[in-house]
Formats: C-alpha cells, sequence, structure tokens
C-alpha cells in the first residue's frame, strides 16, 4: 500500500518473506475484561538510554536521510526492506521474521508528553505517565495492575522493582545472577531464622516462591537468557500475567554503527527467546518495547547521535495486528524537524500503551486512558486496532 498522505496512519503490509508479596488492587475495573481475556500476558520492555528510532527502523525512503545522517546512514541493501520508506536493521533478523508472520508492529515518529532531554526526567515521565517529571508517584503498570480483575500477578526481571511497577499494588522481583547459587541448607537456615518475625518470614516465602517459578537451567544475564527467564514465569498457570523488562546501553553519543548493531542484536535475541520460551501462550501475550524519548536527525561530530524527542516503539505477540508499519510520517527536511533537530513526534506513547493494553485484556481504551495519564485522559486517542480478536 502506497503512502498517500503523510498526515494519515498508515498499515503497511509486509513485502518480505525485591521479592514482593502480591496484593489486592484497590481501584475500579475500568471495565469487565471478558473470559477471553482474562489469560492474556503483557510484557513492557523498556530501553534505558534513549534508543534511536531512525536506527532501527530506518526511512531510507526520506530523502533527507542520507544527508542528515552522512557515514551513519545504513545502505537499504544491508537492511531488510518493509516497504518504499522504512526498512529495518538487519540486527533485527528474529523481529523480520516475526514480521513476516504478521506478529511484530512497527511504530515510528512516537514519543511520550517529555519535551526535554534529560534520560532520568524522560524514564520517569514514561513510567509513571505524567506530564512532567516527578509529578506521579506510582507507575502506569501498576496502575494498570489495580484495575483488572481476577487478582493478576505482575513480576519485574530486575534488581529492584522499575518505577512503571511501583505502586499500591505489590509485584514480585526477581534478577538472574551470575553467582553460584546458594546451596538449599542455607536458604534452609534463613528460613528458621526469619520464622519469628510475621514481616520477614512472609517475604522470604514470597521469595522462596518466586525462585521456585524461574526456570533453574537460566542463571545468566545475555539478553537470549532473561528472555527465556521472563517465559519460565509468564508460561506458567500460576504463574504472573504482566511483567517489565530492562534493557540498558542505548545512549550511542560515538560509535553508533557498531554499538546499535550490538545493541539490536541483544533486543533481537531477548525477544526470540520469549517467543520461543513462551511457546503457545505467546498466541495470548502483548510485547511493548519502549524508550524513553529518541536522538536527533541528525549525526554528530563522533559518528553518533545527540538525545532527540521521536522514536519507535515495537509491538510483538500472537495476537498482534503486525506485518506493518504504523507511521504519521511528518518528514526528515529541516522545516519538519522538532527545533530543527529532532524527528517530530506524531503519535503519543501514552495512546498506544492505554490502547495496546486495553485491548490485550479486554478494556476500554479511552477509559483506561484516563485512568493510567496524567492529563485525565490521552490527548490523541490511537482509534487504529493493534490487536486480533
Amino acid at each position: 500500500m502506497p503512502h498517500t498522505s503523510r498526515r494519515r496512519f498508515i498499515a503497511q503490509g509486509a513485502s518480505l518473506t525485591g521479592l514482593l508479596a502480591w496484593g489486592t488492587p484497590h481501584a475500579a475495573p475500568a471495565t469487565a475484561a471478558t473470559d477471553t481475556h482474562t489469560d492474556a500476558r503483557f510484557v513492557f520492555i523498556i530501553q534505558r538510554g534513549a534508543a534511536d528510532g531512525l536506527h532501527t527502523l530506518v526511512p531510507y525512503g526520506d530523502p533527507a536521510y542520507a544527508r542528515l545522517r552522512g557515514e551513519l546512514a545504513l545502505p537499504v541493501e544491508q537492511a531488510t526492506r518493509l516497504d518504499s520508506l522504512f526498512a529495518l536493521h538487519p540486527a533485527l533478523a528474529q523481529v523480520a521474521t516475526m514480521y513476516t508472520q504478521g506478529e511484530v508492529l512497527l511504530v515510528h515518529a512516537v514519543a511520550s508528553p517529555y519535551r526535554e532531554r534529560s534520560h532520568f526526567d524522560g524514564q520517569n515521565v514514561l513510567e509513571t505517565g505524567g506530564n512532567q517529571p516527578y509529578q506521579m508517584r506510582d507507575g502506569w503498570l501498576n496502575r494498570l495492575l489495580g484495575l483488572l480483575p481476577q487478582r493478576p500477578r505482575a513480576i519485574a526481571l530486575a534488581p529492584t522493582v522499575p518505577v512503571a511497577l511501583r505502586g499500591d499494588s505489590k509485584v514480585l522481583s526477581y534478577a538472574p545472577s551470575n553467582l553460584r547459587a546458594p546451596p538449599d541448607d542455607l536458604l534452609l537456615r534463613v528460613q528458621q531464622l526469619y520464622r519469628s518475625d510475621a514481616q520477614l518470614d512472609a517475604l522470604w516465602t514470597t521469595a522462596l516462591q518466586t525462585r521456585g517459578m524461574a526456570s533453574s537451567e537460566v542463571t545468566r544475564q545475555d539478553p537470549a537468557s532473561l528472555g527465556t527467564l521472563a517465559a519460565s514465569f509468564l508460561v506458567r498457570d500460576d504463574g504472573p500475567r504482566i511483567a517489565m523488562l530492562e534493557t540498558e546501553g542505548w545512549d550511542t553519543h560515538s560509535g553508533q554503527a557498531g554499538r546499535m548493531a550490538n545493541q539490536l542484536k541483544g533486543l533481537d535475541a531477548l525477544l526470540g527467546a520469549l517467543r520461543t520460551g513462551l511457546g503457545d501462550t505467546w498466541a495470548r501475550t502483548t510485547v511493548l518495547v519502549a524508550t524513553e524519548f529518541g536522538r536527533t536527525a541528525a549525526a554528530n561530530g563522533t559518528g553518533g547521535t545527540d538525545h532527540g524527542t521521536g522514536a519507535v516503539a515495537l509491538l510483538l505477540g500472537g495476537r498482534v495486528q503486525g506485518g506493518r508499519v504504523l507511521a504519521d510520517w511528518p518528514g526528515l527536511d529541516t522545516p519538519a524537524l522538532l527545533d530543527g533537530r529532532d524527528l517530530r513526534p506524531t503519535l503519543g506513547l501514552d495512546a498506544l500503551i492505554a490502547r495496546a493494553a486495553a485491548e490485550s485484556f479486554g478494556l476500554d481504551p479511552e477509559r483506561l486512558g484516563r485512568q493510567l495519564f496524567a492529563r485525565g485522559a490521552v490527548a490523541q486517542p490511537l482509534r487504529e486496532p493493534l490487536l486480533r480478536g
């Protein structure tokens, strides 16, 4: 399908072959989820450091792209061409395969409401759903938990619970370690030590139960192992239904070509392992990958890019209406750039989050948006269906 209007959403067809105990939610649900959605899984993967969307999903068909990027421009013959405008970085090989199978939706020129360029502030806005940094104390993913029936569990695959999962609804956390696993005798001794303390005993019991859910074969912290670990929790009938994973290292001020290739290769391995590990559960899973903001349209003088605005988000899963790029492409000509330097965002991450989460759990997207985000409603709700069923 050709790009008939850059001010219209387009759906392009594919052209290529801590450990805390569970708490009780206190908020009323946005709407009652149907039986077909009560067993859904939702995974949020954050790319910390501001991932370069123009390097991930390359707008090779935009005449200004090669001029702005110079030697950093990715030759289209090295990428996986999706249509006449966009090509996927070759390191995302498994993502490309899922794209052809209709399980990946790529969203370009997307951003949170944050318009400054601080990593910490940008991540806070993304994770809390606020309009400005530190406006809200809890995270949108935790608030989502409180709106769902059936008391689903959630887990953070991280050393500490990320901001997006902090709030009144308590969650599990688990971090893989490269250290040798402690012997059962030591764990038993600690359990006996804590038995006389009601609070520590409950926390320790939950910790051991969470440890028992994890795959005993996964002890490494590489991306593929993290994907396998997440799947080992989510695939269980008694396991969590919501998970959050963190990826780091996306701040590429220099040496971007090689560093982004390695970063994207790692993300690809994580997503591929997650899909494989979930097996049949993949059909009920939605995965959202997003970053706090994008990077400058033009390369800097050290083979990298600086902090920008518009970025790329990925939506993956067995229910995703994929095999397409969703974009209201603003163009890369100088007058079209935000502040004369950044890809101008034309879609809000809040709209994407609200729609994806609502469709995953059978909720009303606009009502959910009002309950998740600080402004009381998504400024421009996304009408485009994202999932099947």
